[in-house]
C-alpha cells in the first residue's frame, strides 16, 4: 500500500523495558524509588536555594535551574512510564507523544547547556577569581539562563516538527519507554532523510559545543588545582572536580552513544538502557553530586528540616 493511501497512525504503543508480566511490579518499584529520590533531591535544592540567603550566589542560581531542569525532565518521562508498568494497554495518543517528545527535548537540551554554564562559572571562579564578579555578573547569569531556555525551546520546536512531519502509517509499536525521535523515525513509512539529518546535526552541534566548553573548563580547573601548595586543598578540590567530571562523562557519553551513531548501528534495546541514564539516573544523582555533598548545604538542609518539624509540632499543639 502506498504511504499516501495508508491510514495515518493516531496512537502509539510502548513496548517498555519488558513484556514479561512477572517483571512489571519489580521494575515499577525500582523506577518509583529512582523518581521519588529525583523529586525529593531536586525540589529540596530548589527550595533551599530559594529561601536561604546564604545560597543567593551565582553558582547556586545555576544549580537551582539545573535542579528545575532535572526535575522537569524526569517528570516528563517517569509518570507515564510508571503507569505503563501497571496497565496492559500501554498506549499514547499521537499528540500526547508529540508533546512528550517536545518537552523532553526542551529539558535535555537545556541540561546540556546548563552543565556547560556551570563548568564555565567554576572555571572563572577558580582560575580567575579576581575577575569573577566582572565576568559573571548577575546580568550575565540571567542572560545565560534566558538564552539556555530560549535555545532549547527553539531546538525542540524545530526537531519535533521535523520528526512529526513524516508519515506514520505502518507499525505503531515504539520499542522504547517514552516518545523519542530515534525509535519514532524507525516506524515511519515515508522518507526520513531530512528529519534524521536535522536530528543528527542538532545533536552533534549541541553535544560537541557544550562538551567542549565543559572539557576546556575542567582541564583548566585541574591545572589550577595542581598549582595549589596545600595538599589538603588539592585533595578536596580533586574530589569535587572528579565527581563533577564523572557525572558529565556519563551524561555526555550516553547522549553521544544514543544520537551520534549511524542508524544502521542502532540497537533500540541498547538505546533504552542508555536513555535510562540521562532521563532518570543523572537527574537523581545531580543534586547529590553538585549540591548535597557541600557541608553548607547539608547544614542548611538539616536546619530547614528541623524548622519544619518544629512548625509541625507547634501547629499540633
Amino acid at each position: 500500500m502506498a504511504p499516501e493511501n495508508a491510514t495515518q497512525v493516531t496512537e502509539f504503543v510502548f513496548i517498555g523495558f519488558s513484556d514479561l508480566p512477572e517483571l512489571q511490579i519489580p521494575l515499577f518499584l525500582v523506577f518509583l524509588l529512582i523518581y521519588g529520590l529525583t523529586v525529593i533531591g531536586n525540589l529540596g535544592i530548589i527550595t533551599l536555594t530559594s529561601v536561604d540567603s546564604r545560597f543567593q550566589t551565582h553558582i547556586y542560581f545555576f544549580l537551582r535551574h539545573l535542579a528545575i531542569i532535572n526535575f522537569s525532565n524526569s517528570t516528563v518521562i517517569a509518570p507515564k512510564m510508571l503507569v505503563n508498568f501497571l496497565v496492559s494497554n500501554k498506549t499514547t495518543s499521537y499528540y500526547e507523544c508529540a508533546t512528550q517528545m517536545g518537552a523532553f527535548l526542551v529539558f535535555i537540551v537545556a541540561e546540556v547547556f546548563m552543565l556547560a554554564v556551570i563548568a564555565y562559572d567554576r572555571y572563572v571562579a577558580i582560575c580567575k577569581p579576581l575577575l569573577y564578579l566582572a565576568v559573571v555578573s548577575w546580568r550575565i547569569c540571567l542572560l545565560l539562563v534566558f538564552l539556555t531556555y530560549l535555545y532549547s525551546f527553539s531546538t525542540a520546536v524545530v526537531v519535533s516538527s521535523c520528526v512529526f512531519s513524516v508519515s506514520y502509517c505502518a507499525s505503531n509499536v515504539i520499542n522504547h519507554f517514552y516518545c523519542d525521535n530515534v525509535p519514532l523515525l524507525a516506524l515511519s513509512c515515508s522518507d526520513t532523510y531530512i528529519p534524521e539529518t536535522v536530528v543528527f546535526i542538532s545533536a552533534t552541534m549541541n553535544i560537541l559545543f557544550s562538551m567542549t566548553i565543559v572539557l576546556v573548563s575542567y582541564f583548566n580547573i585541574v591545572l589550577s588545582i595542581l598549582r595549589m601548595r596545600s595538599s589538603e586543598g588539592r585533595k578536596k578540590a580533586f574530589s569535587t572536580c572528579a565527581s563533577h567530571m564523572m557525572a558529565v562523562t556519563v551524561f555526555y557519553g550516553t547522549l553521544l552513544f544514543m544520537y551520534l551513531q549511524p542508524r544502521s548501528c542502532h540497537s533500540l534495546d541498547t538505546d533504552k538502557m542508555a536513555s535510562v541514564f540521562y532521563t532518570l539516573l543523572i537527574p537523581m544523582l545531580n543534586p547529590m553530586i553538585y549540591s548535597l555533598r557541600n557541608k553548607d548545604v547539608k547544614a542548611a538542609l538539616r536546619k530547614f528540616m528541623g524548622n519544619l518539624c518544629c512548625s509541625h509540632k507547634t501547629m499540633q499543639f
